[in-house]
Order: C-alpha cells, then structure tokens, then sequence
C-alpha cells in the first residue's frame, strides 16, 4: 500500500481549517474506493511549530522515512508560504501543492497583484503598507491616522482592508469613511501584520478552480462559482465562509463570454505563476468595468464548507477522484 502523510494544522490563524481540511482529506482516503490503496499517517502540526504522529512528537525526518507522499492540508503562514515546501523538498518527500517559490508568491498579495499586472489582468487599484513597529513609527494611535490618511489620500472610499499574508478571509474590513479606515489600520497594526488596502469594485464574486491533467485537460476549469451574500454583507470575509451566511451558485450566473474570460484568467494565473496540480482564483465581474483578479490561492480549502469541492462535484467528480488523483500528480512528477 502507498503510505500517504496528511499534514495539517500548523503555526496559522488558520488552524482550525487546517484541520478541518486535513480531516476531510483522512476521511476520504480511509473510505471507500481509496482504503485499500492507501494506509493513511496523520501528521499533526501544533501552533507552536512541532511535529507530531500517533499522538507523539516526531522530527520531520522520521517522518520522511515512513511516507511515500504528503498531502499539505495546511493553511496560511508555514503550510501555505513555502517553508514547508522547503523542508519537504530538503527531505525529498513528494508533496501535493505548489512548490516553495510559487507557494511564496501566491501567498503574497501585493506580489500576486504584480503577477496580475504582469499577465496583462486587471486587479483593484491598492497601496500597500508594512507591518507595524513601534520602534520605527512610534505611539499606534498615531501611526493608524498617519497611514489611514495616506490610504485616503491615494484611494477614494469605499475601501477593502487586508492582510498581505494569509487567507480564510481572515482580517478583512471594508471601510466606508476615513474613520472605519483608522480602526481597521488599527486592528492591523494589533496583530503586526503588513496591511493592504485596494479599492472596492462593486459586482459579482466569483471563484474558478483549476486541475491539472483532468479528464484529458492539460488544466480543468470547473464552471466558475458564483458568490452571493446575505444582505449586509459587504465582502466575503471568514464568517461568511465557514457560517453559513454565503449562498453558492453553480455554475454562477455570469455571461458566456464572461465564463469564457474568467476560465482563461484562472488557468494563466495557474500557469504564469508555476503553480502545481491545482489553485482558486477569485474575481469581481463588475457590470460596468469588467473583471478584475483579487488573488490566488495555492492551497484551496476542502472543508465541508469550502468552495473547491463543490466545485468538482457539481461537474460529476468527487473528493475520492480529487485526492487520489492529486496524489497521482505528486508522485509521478
């Protein structure tokens, strides 16, 4: 039998979708057809950084030394920015996922937002800021309305305000007047987290996923989902993900050629930025200016409640096909 690693949790604020995702992954490969396929290890990152299998903690070496391949379950900073990448690559261990670099870069928005500009795509118009330190920009009360003022000096509002790093939605604001801008640089400033700020493009959220080597594609594109929220909600934040409060369509609702336009953006994204076996692109298709690219995600979540899944099975596949054969892909590259 082929020994799979599923490596979830890790030093995120992402962890318990780590684990959710991690646990659906386990869950499948220990139910039918996959169970006499593969013997599963769940390999547990803690929040602190250490390694553990079977309840104990373990070097990552050992652990290379009883798996033939790993799936990367983890979410957000150490599992989604290259560091593990770069350690399954010192240990030789074939992994799910993009490489190290790529991994970096996508987990980067202001980055991403280069790449975008690079492909010829267009993403929201934004200025970026470093993380907070109070050595270098003193009282955090006036730090907030110094950087607040020099967003609303450069954008007008409505603005969307995000950390540079990570995902889930984690840390969003959107902000309407100069005030709610100061609170959310604020809250930012908090959790020292390099901040980014784009303008708000009114439209319709969608999502598109791409495989690799899928039913006979060089890159699949399921339908694009459409992303619609519960009224009062302004953005898709992490409540909206994981609360229920979202309501999914699929496939969404958008112009043929829209359909069409947003496919090809997701698979140039996956291309041009080298990710690997698969990615989710997410996009405003605004009536009135067009679409527009917000980011990427290397390491789509695949909890009961994320948008990958669904998007494979509303076009006849399921997570059994999925896994197995993103399994497939990492050992075979």
């Amino acid at each position: 039998m082929i020994k799979v690693g599923v490596i979830r949790g890790g030093p995120s604020a992402e962890y318990d979708i780590s684990l959710a995702t991690g646990e659906r992954i386990l869950s499948v490969l220990r139910a039918e057809p996959l169970y006499n396929i593969y013997e599963t290890i769940d390999i547990l990152i803690s929040k602190d950084g250490l390694w553990h299998s079977k309840g104990f903690e373990v070097e990552p070496e050992r652990i290379a030394r009883n798996v033939d391949v790993v799936i990367n379950a983890m979410h957000g900073a150490y599992g989604e920015d290259g560091k593990v990448q770069q350690l399954l690559d010192n240990l030789h261990i074939p992994y799910t996922g993009s490489g190290a670099f790529a991994s970096a870069l996508g987990m980067n928005k202001g980055l991403s937002k280069d790449e975008f500009h690079r492909m010829g795509i267009r993403t929201p118009r934004h200025i970026l800021f470093h993380s907070y330190d109070v050595n270098l920009d003193g009282n955090i009360t006036e730090y907030s309305h110094r950087k607040a003022r020099e967003a609303w000096e450069f954008l007008p509002p409505p603005w969307i305000v995000k950390p540079v790093f990570g995902g889930s939605s984690l840390g969003i604001y959107v902000c309407k007047k100069f005030e709610d801008l100061e609170n959310a640089f604020l809250l930012g400033a908090n959790t020292h987290t390099a901040v980014l700020v784009e303008e708000m493009i009114e439209g319709k959220e969608a999502s598109v996923s791409v495989i690799e080597n899928f039913r006979g594609k060089e890159l699949y594109t399921p339908p694009p989902i459409e992303i619609r929220l519960e009224d009062g909600k302004k953005c898709f934040d992490y409540e909206s993900k994981y609360d229920g409060s979202m309501h999914l369509i699929c496939p969404g609702k958008f112009a043929r050629d829209d359909i069409m336009e947003l496919e090809r953006m997701a698979k140039l994204i996956h291309k041009e930025m080298n990710l690997r076996h698969y990615s989710q692109s997410d996009f405003i298709v605004s009536p009135k200016k067009g679409i527009y690219a917000l980011e990427v995600n290397t390491l789509p979540g695949l909890t009961l409640h994320s948008l990958f899944p669904r998007s494979i099975e509303d076009v006849g596949s399921s997570m059994s096909e999925f896994v197995d054969h993103i399994i497939n892909l990492a050992l075979h590259k």
